[in-house]
Formats: C-alpha cells, structure tokens, sequence
C-alpha cells in the first residue's frame, strides 16, 4: 500500500500514512500540542515508572510498572487514583520516559486524538497533555493503551472516579447518598510475563500472550493471604448508615466475587442503573452469599447498608476465564472483611 501523507489539520498527527500506521509502525510523537485546548478546571500529571519490586508471601519479589504523581511523587501500586466531578475540563499529563506511553481514560470517550489508543492516533514519548470531559458520574479507570495486553498486566493502571457535580457522597445528581466508600482493585500476577520485553507480541510474533498462569492475587495492591485484616482493603462502616464499594477487576481472570451481606447493585461499568438517562434499568439486590462475576476490566458499584453488628467475609475467586477452574491449582483467592461496627 502506497504511502501518502495527510496534512496535521486533518489528523492531528504529521507523518506518512500506511497499513503499518496502525500496526506495528505507530505515530510516535514528543510534545504536541493538545488541540483545541481549554483552561482545565483540574489538572493530573502521571510518570511512567519502572521497576518497582514487591515482595511476595513466599519471601520471592515481583516487579510492577506504574504511573507515578507528579505532583506528589509516592511509591504505590496501583497508581494513583484520578478523581474529577461531572462537566470539568480534565487535563491529564504524561510523562512517558523509557519508550513510547499512552494513557488511555477508559470509558471518557473524548476525541480520538485525546483517547489514548496509539493505534488510532499516536503513542507518546515525551509528554503529551490529554483533555477530556466526562458526562457520566461512575467508577472507572485508566492504563497504558501502548502494547495493552502487557502493560495492564504489568500494572500499569489506576482507578478514575467520577463523581456528579455535587461531588463524592452522592451516586449521581439526585441519586442515592453515601457515608463510607471502599474501592476494591482485583489482579492476579504472572511471574512469567515479567521475562518478556517491552513490546514482547506488538507486531503479531508469537510472544506467548496466551498463556497466563497467575500465581499471586491481590487487592489494593496487597496479596492474599494478607488481605483477611489489612485496613487497605476490609471495610469498616457503622451500622445503619449506606457504604458504597467499587469494584474494578483488573485481573486476566474471571472474577467471582461472594459477600456475606445482602448488597445493591447500583451501577456497572460506570453506567448507574434506573438514572434518568437509564430508564430502561433498575438497581438490583444480590443476596449474602450470591457470587458475583466480573470479567476483565468490569467495575460494579455496589451498595451495603448493614442494619446488624459483626464482621462480614468477602471472598475474591480468580477463575481460569477457559475452564472455570480457581487459578493456580485451587489456590487463587483472597479474602477480606466488612467489619460493622
């Protein structure tokens, strides 16, 4: 296919455009201006960052990449959470250091040139500031869009909340009030996956991608077992008043989730259920003891409002998403806790 070059007004980018544009042979750019660009009402910066070990329950160490604050550089994982409210002007700035990065605000829907999947539009690798405004009170989340199948297991993502313009304690505008609010990040980690390069399966070569056997599991960025009492993850709310509990599984498994509290299902995927803009939907209760299941990159929101004392068990299952078995030979589950006090 002949190469042809298509002006920068049209397509945001400078270059030749061929079949490979959107394969293997990327725009990449450094510093481009952000199109029609607006005074942010809020303003986030994220650096890549490499290397981060963590150690593991069986006294081994694995690595993580992530985004890093900026503006308040910390050493965590998952990245830091992106939080804005409904009809703000969001710019978000990455740094992308080592190679080529995007970030990708999954489920914002802004322009193609400020959605963050390189294979549409361009792959960063300097910084590049990405504007967007949401529409749609929820949880969601963002992550590296470069080479998306490594790089979100690799750890390259974080949680992006969206409150309604009213701000956190309400679902969405004249929705349901809260009191507490639990998030609750899911993954599984293969210790394999961490021996494969950069760009390990970009370009079609049989890099081994479908294989996956995880053999550690976590929440909040803690492992299991330690997740049973770890103030991280169990929840703790007062009897009689409402918690809120988004769950994102950013596992490669399919996650089945068990509480031991009756809960309601307010929202999934960032979408509220029975909103006036979903009026063909309703909240739904999940009794204590029904499984809920959630495959990659599903979020639910759910509702908790305990009218008793005692401690509730949340059990997480990592099931193998082809034959429904717990990962890693029955072992992979973690474990926490609604404490109502």
């Amino acid at each position: 296919m002949a190469g042809q070059t298509i002006p920068f007004e049209e397509t945001g980018v400078l270059g030749e455009l061929t079949f490979d544009t959107f394969g293997c042979n990327v725009f990449k750019a450094d510093n481009l201006p952000t199109p029609d660009r607006l005074e942010p009402d809020i303003f986030f910066e994220r650096g890549v960052r490499f290397g981060m070990n963590l150690r593991t329950p069986d006294g081994k160490t694995i690595e993580v990449w992530r985004f890093e604050d900026e503006l308040n550089p910390r050493e965590v994982w998952p990245s830091p959470p992106i939080r804005v409210r409904v009809g703000q002007i969001v710019h978000s700035k990455i740094y992308a250091r080592n190679n080529t990065h995007t970030i990708h605000h999954h489920g914002m829907e802004p322009t193609t040139f400020n959605d963050g999947v390189g294979h549409v539009s361009f792959e960063v690798g300097d910084t590049y500031t990405y504007q967007f405004q949401p529409s749609t009170p929820g949880t969601y989340f963002y992550h590296c869009h470069k080479n998306t199948v490594l790089h979100f297991e690799m750890g390259m993502y974080g949680l992006l909340i969206v409150d309604p313009p009213e701000g956190p304690g309400y679902l969405y505008s004249g929705g349901p009030r809260y009191d507490v609010e639990t998030a609750w990040v899911a993954d599984d980690l293969d210790p394999k996956w961490r021996e494969l390069g950069h760009s390990a399966g970009l370009c079609g070569e049989d890099a081994g991608l479908n294989v996956f056997k995880p053999k550690y599991f976590v929440i909040n960025g803690v492992f299991a077992p330690n997740t049973m009492y770890d103030p991280r993850v169990s929840m703790r709310i007062a009897r009689g008043k409402t918690g809120l509990i988004r769950l994102l599984n950013a596992s490669y498994s399919v996650l089945s989730v068990t509480l031991g509290v009756d809960v309601q299902c307010v929202a999934y995927d960032g979408h509220g259920l029975g909103t006036r803009n979903n009026p063909w939907c309703r909240p739904f209760t999940i009794r204590a003891g029904t499984p809920i299941e959630l495959t990659t990159a599903s979020r639910c929101d759910l509702l908790v409002k305990p009218t008793r004392q005692g401690v509730y068990p949340v059990r997480m299952e990592f099931r193998d998403w082809i034959t429904g078995a717990i990962q890693d030979e029955g072992r992979g589950i973690a474990e926490t806790q609604i404490v109502v006090t």
